[in-house]
Order: C-alpha cells, then structure tokens, then sequence
C-alpha cells in the first residue's frame, strides 16, 4: 500500500514486456513433426523431411478447372513462379475432362507462416493470369482454413466474455472502476500467458529445460481453452478477494485499511489456491506428448500471471490508488442495472 504507485508500473510493466512475444503467434493444427523423438512417426517424419524436403508433409492438392490441357500446364507454371514453390508436378486429367489435378509441394512445413501465404496466393491468382479457375484442397489446405477459422473467432470470442464479465460485476460491485481493473487486467495476464507460451513453444526458448521435443506452432485451440479456464478462474478470485474488500469499506470508508483486510483474511486463501492449481497444471508439463506440455504451460503461466499478479498485486494496488472513485457508479446507471448481491 506505501508503493502502490510503482508496484501497479512494475507489475503491468512486466506483463507488457512477458507478452510482447504474442505479436508474432503462430497457430496450427499438431502433425508429426512435433512429436516425442521417441515415437516412431517422429523419426519417420525427420527422414522424410531430410530426404525430400521440408514440405514433403505439406502437399496442397490443386484443382485446375478449365477442359484445355495447355490452359491446365500454363496454370501450373504459373504456380512454380510464386515464392515458396518446391515443386509442382504436371496436370493430370479427370475422366471428363474438364477438370485437371496438379500437386504443389512447398519449400516449408504445415504451419509454417509461408505455406499459409502460400494458399492464398495460389486462390488469389486470378483466372485470366492462369487461364484457369484454381481451387486448392488437401489436408495441410484443410487445416491452414480450420486454423484461420478459429483464429477469426477468438477476439470476437474473448470480447463477449470480457463484456458480459463486465455487467456482472458491475451489477455486483456497484462501480465502473472494479470491473474495469478486472477485465483489463485479464487481458494483460491472457496475452502475457501465450506470449511466455510463444517465446517457448514457438520461439524454442529453453526447449531442453521443459524436455519439449522441438519448436512448433501453438495449437490452434488453445486460446480458446486458455480463455475459457482462465477466465472462470480469474473472475472467482477476483469477485472473492473484491467483494471481503468492499464489505470492510462499507464498514469503515477507509480504502487503504479495507485493502490490507482484504487480502489478510481473503488473499490467503486466494493465494493458497494459486499454489494448488498452478501445481495442478504444472503436472502435465511432465507429459511426454509436446501439444500437453504447452497446454500445461499456458494454465500454468495464465494461474501464475492473472491470479498472483493481477488479482494479487495490480487489483489491490488499484483500489488503493483509485479510493473512493472505485465504488462509483452514475446515478442514472444505478437505476438501470439491476442489484446483483454477492452472496
């Protein structure tokens, strides 16, 4: 409480700095490659891989769409001259004739960023350049579109939790200022907690000292899960630590003394919690598969960050430097929203 100020900068400073690494996050969906070296798929992949390149694993499968052989080779010349193209092997005809199939290799692996790019420069090549109208499919196609699918719908996913979050305390805590904090401060610790994971994980940071197999893209669901846990998680401490607080404050009008009686009687347990379930999470770290490790660090990190640093520190801290400010709420909203009591 006597440095409220520079532990609010220094905690939020840290979580910025934690979460720059979510700037570059790659998504995708698990192949091979991201298996145990022990696993025989693993070393099968790896051979694959030195023998006839990194995007042996990732063919995408072209549908050329024109009843013109020459318009169908022209098409896949002009394929070969987009970037990240291995290889492209000739048009070979349906049995009606009017559609030809060709397979493009790429000179990278499933999830990597460029054979992402890759399909979509294939779909964009208008048919007047290629003579043909292309359409790309394949299982590394199918997956880069699933990948994106989801991708698309995390912030709109994340935005309605954090809105509805945002009315409910409010009704219950009768303030802007709480539930503000509240949710501004999960999504600070959300994109501290993947981008440690991607610093990790993605980045190949300290691969040996968590035993992960190699550098790999996040899994696509992921912020989904992370989202969804941790936010149950940070809400429930966040409403058990605030509301010991606002009670003390009723009481005494004193914002300093209610903070210190909050966390005394009600932060313990809190804090007790944050050991249990950051221990808990912890455990799948120990898992041989790497796509469970990363999960077991993102809930690890996300219990770590949001409920020990945000809802610990930087929420205390807050109240304390907001006072009375923090229990305000326009007399005309007052009216609207209905009471919501905590017990």
């Amino acid at each position: 409480m006597k440095h409220r100020i520079k532990t609010l900068v220094l905690a939020i400073a840290a979580l910025v700095l934690i979460a720059m690494p979510v700037l570059h996050m790659n998504l995708g969906l698990p192949n091979d490659g991201e298996s145990s070296l022990k696993q025989t798929e693993r070393r099968a992949y790896d051979m694959q891989k030195a023998g006839y390149g990194d995007g042996v694993n990732a063919t995408l499968v072209v549908l050329a769409k024109t009843d013109d052989a020459a318009k169908a080779s022209h098409a896949g010349d002009q394929i070969k001259q987009l970037k990240n193209v291995a290889n492209v092997t000739p048009a070979m005809p349906g049995k009606s004739g009017k559609y030809y199939l060709l397979a493009v290799t790429p000179k990278t692996d499933a999830n990597d960023p460029k054979t992402k790019k890759l399909v979509t420069d294939i779909r964009d090549l208008s048919v007047k350049k290629t003579q043909a109208s292309l359409m790309v499919t394949g299982a590394t196609a199918i997956n880069v579109d699933v990948t994106d699918a989801i991708a698309s719908a995390i912030p709109k996913f994340a935005l309605l939790i954090i809105a509805f979050a945002f009315i409910l305390l409010m009704m219950a805590f009768r303030s802007i200022l709480i539930p503000l904090v509240a949710v501004a401060g999960f999504g600070l610790s959300l994109c501290a907690t993947l981008g440690a994971v991607v610093w990790i994980v993605q980045d190949g940071n300290m691969l040996d000292f968590f035993q992960i197999p190699s550098k790999a893209s996040l899994l696509a669901f992921m912020p989904v899960l992370v989202i969804g846990i941790m936010f149950g998680l940070a809400m429930d401490y966040e409403i058990f630590l605030v509301s010991r607080i606002r009670e003390e404050y009723n009481r005494t009008k004193d914002t300093t003394h209610s903070v210190i009686v909050g966390l005394q009687e009600n932060g313990t347990v809190v804090f007790a919690a944050i050991v249990i379930m950051a221990s808990v999470f912890a455990g799948f770290i120990f898992s041989p598969e790497g796509i469970i490790k990363s999960i077991g660090l993102s809930f690890t990190f996300g219990v770590i960050f949001d409920a020990l640093i945000v809802r610990m520190i930087i929420v205390p801290a807050a109240i304390a430097l907001f006072g009375k400010a923090n229990w305000y709420l326009p007399k005309w909203l007052d009216k609207i929203v209905p009471q919501l009591h905590v017990d």
